[in-house]
């Protein structure tokens, strides 16, 4: 049976030119580290870094919108390989920042920093070899760029074809880790407006092939730790593997999780859902079960994740049933919706069918608790929910990308929902994400949040 929703609502820089920017108080560089890893003009809020495709690029380019102390504002600026000081040119192909991005406080300054890819980017004779960027903040905006040098260049390796960032050797400073290939190379600290430390480790796991890294603390030790997500081959058919590596001055690898059949991409992110100070790995795999999707719930414990639980449409208290083709968890996103401690999830069901509404959409917001995630008193929400703006359509896709933020600093993280037109940000509350309070916002929006 196809899922009904009206059953189902319970309390529940030649360049493209920088868009003209307001004079800001900003004019000195502050004198600590970024408080927030993307705000990139260091004014206290939080910005929004999203793949910007227009008619004056080529290769790609990244637009920033400015955030405010009531989310997103009306000031932005659009980058590309032809901005002032950003290394390369803008070639048709490169793909330049369309793909991860990712954000910290490389050199310390006080400005948020942006990790670009551009997987598509020919280097020499070698055709997608790819490339990395830092994008330096500033009063104005993100100003200049640094080269993040391949150490195992080559064609078609997609070098940065995902990118994850932390303090991954634990010694209070950023570093990058970039898939390249079958390797993940991890770039220890270092990185500044003059270049990239040479301290670089290989990572690689015979017979898997990286195509996600996804970065937070598992244990409770000061380093970052990182879960490579890719494919591997078994019995001739491509299935997922999730290989954690273990922060600290030498990385270590660590056990593996199946995820069950896979395609090419996985979403994921690290929180503590049932607030014991160990991080939980979440991953979405959409294309489980003959693409009905499910989540694996991966415990963080002393040494590293342990037991595991898997959660689908299917789960007890989660709405709907599991349907071939429905996509649950092609993106996952947390939070603490309702300001208990714990953090919640939100998983999106972008290909949900509802009220014979093909590929309608919707998304489900599971709260986390002492025992962990649970689908008893998660909730569900899709266009035809009580207070959401838009109407429920054919191939609607709503949920197809999902971010939890607490965007206006009330201590409440609120729900953007992506879709094929008008992205929606619903509220927290002290009863978690709510319908009620909904509205548009504009598009690239969502995308732009970073995990």
């Amino acid at each position: 049976m196809r899922l009904r929703t009206t059953a189902l609502l319970t309390t529940t820089l030649t360049a493209v030119a920088l868009v003209p920017l307001v004079t800001t108080a900003a004019t000195a560089a502050p004198s600590a580290p970024s408080k927030y890893a993307d705000d990139f003009d260091g004014d206290g809020y939080r910005d929004y870094a999203s793949d910007e495709s227009s008619d004056g690029n080529k290769g790609g380019s990244v637009r920033v919108t400015f955030g405010t102390a009531t989310g997103p504002g009306t000031r932005s600026q659009v980058v590309d390989q032809d901005s002032p000081g950003v290394p390369g040119a803008d070639e048709r192909g490169d793909s330049w920042a369309e793909g991860p991005r990712v954000a910290a406080d490389f050199d310390r300054d006080g400005y948020g920093d942006l990790a670009v890819s551009a997987v598509g980017e020919k280097v020499g004779r070698n055709r997608g070899q790819g490339a990395v960027t830092v994008l330096w903040g500033s009063p104005t905006g993100l100003s200049g760029g640094t080269t993040v040098p391949n150490k195992a260049p080559g064609a078609q390796k997609s070098f940065g074809g995902s990118l994850a960032t932390g303090d991954f050797t634990g010694d209070g400073r950023p570093d990058i880790a970039a898939t390249n290939g079958g390797a993940v190379h991890v770039y220890k600290g270092g990185i500044s407006r003059t270049g990239v430390g040479s301290s670089v480790q290989r990572l690689a796991k015979r017979g898997l092939t990286p195509d996600d890294l996804i970065a937070g603390k598992v244990t409770k030790d000061s380093a970052t730790d990182l879960v490579v997500v890719g494919q591997v081959i078994q019995d001739w058919k491509e299935v997922g593997d999730a290989w954690f590596v273990k922060g600290g001055r030498t990385l270590k690898p660590g056990a593996t999780r199946h995820l069950g059949p896979y395609a090419d991409s996985a979403d994921g992110v690290i929180a503590d859902f049932d607030k014991n100070g160990y991080g939980d790995i979440a991953i979405g795999n959409y294309s489980d079960s003959k693409h009905k999707g499910a989540v694996t719930v991966w415990r963080g414990g002393r040494n590293g994740p342990g037991a595991a639980t898997r959660i689908t449409q299917g789960t007890s208290g989660v709405a709907g049933a599991p349907e071939k083709g429905d996509r649950f968890g092609g993106s996952v996103s947390a939070g603490d919706t309702n300001r208990d401690g714990y953090q919640d999830l939100a998983i999106g069901v972008g290909d949900e069918d509802i009220d014979r509404k093909s590929n309608a959409g919707g998304v489900h917001v599971l709260r986390g608790g002492a025992g962990g995630l649970k689908g008893t008193g998660s909730k569900w929400f899709a266009r035809d929910s009580a207070g959401v703006p838009g109407a429920l359509s054919e191939s609607g896709r709503f949920g197809s990308t999902v971010r939890l933020r607490d965007s206006d600093r009330d201590g409440y993280a609120d729900l953007y929902v992506d879709a094929s037109s008008d992205p929606v940000r619903l509220p927290g509350s002290a009863s978690g994400i709510k319908g009620r309070g909904a509205s548009w916002v504009d598009y690239g929006i969502v995308g732009g949040i970073l995990q």
